[in-house]
């Protein structure tokens, strides 16, 4: 049984929700990304964006729709998010299947030219301190110079900066106050889409390639934005930061 249009469009909206129990400020955080892409490919008459760990394309999509003159790639190592991402956003987006930040991964990309911008969405904290430095280093380089990396994510508090953790546990109440009331969670999500029947070659994929959500990485915005000047960017700075999540763009 394949994947369809309707079954797909179902699990995007359900992740859709469910995440948005984790980042109340989603929305907000979407557009302040595709204001920065935006305000970089101004100029440019075919840009191209990749988004890092897409899941089912829920950035990517927006930004193929914010800007409908660019070429949006989405990567991720995950069978499942891939098939709905294909299945429910294909027509704007060309999804492939590569783990960011392993060796070699940026072959698997298929670009014809420079990117304009890389985007990402609560991803890059889970890649492992050696892997993010290997991915930054890579983007450096499929980057134009004048180009963007922006990463919306949860970064976490340094050690001992007691205004942060401050700044954190704020942040944290707030989101529990705003989170509404018997919302899916991540974990009820995954269970009740390893029982769709149509979804079983995606999920047979995924136990093949051992994929599983990791744990984050404990790395603070300091340490990422020091990580990008390290591997070529120019700058890297916040743009928009509650508590421990942020925006952080860094120019190539």
């Amino acid at each position: 049984m394949g994947l369809s249009t309707a079954t797909a469009a179902l699990w995007v909206r359900r992740w859709e929700r469910q995440q948005q129990r984790y980042a109340i400020d989603r929305e907000e955080r979407f557009t302040v990304v595709a204001d920065a892409v935006e305000k970089v490919t101004a100029q440019q008459e075919r840009s191209l964006v990749l988004d890092l760990g897409c899941g089912p394309g829920s950035l990517a999509a927006r930004l193929a729709r914010r800007l409908p003159g660019a070429d949006v790639v989405a990567v991720d190592k995950d069978p499942v998010l891939l098939a709905l991402g294909r299945t429910h956003h294909g027509d704007a987006v060309r999804f492939v299947e590569a783990p960011v930040g392993a060796a070699g991964w940026t072959g698997a990309l298929g670009l014809d030219r420079p990117l304009d911008a890389a985007v990402s969405s609560t991803a890059l904290h889970c890649l492992a301190p050696d892997a993010l430095r290997r991915a930054y280093e890579d983007l450096a380089g499929l980057v134009r110079p004048g180009g963007v990396l922006v990463n919306s994510d949860r970064f976490r508090s340094p050690r001992g900066d007691r205004a942060a953790e401050v700044a954190a546990q704020v942040g944290l109440r707030r989101a529990e106050r705003q989170r509404p009331p018997g919302r899916e969670d991540w974990a009820a999500w995954w269970a009740a889409a390893a029982a769709d029947p149509e979804l079983a070659g995606p999920f047979t994929a995924r136990r093949a390639r051992h994929t599983a959500h990791s744990v984050h990485n404990g790395l603070p915005l300091s340490h990422h934005a020091r990580l990008l000047r390290r591997a070529g960017f120019r700058h890297a700075a916040p743009v928009w930061q509650f508590g421990e999540d942020a925006v952080l763009v860094a120019v190539r």
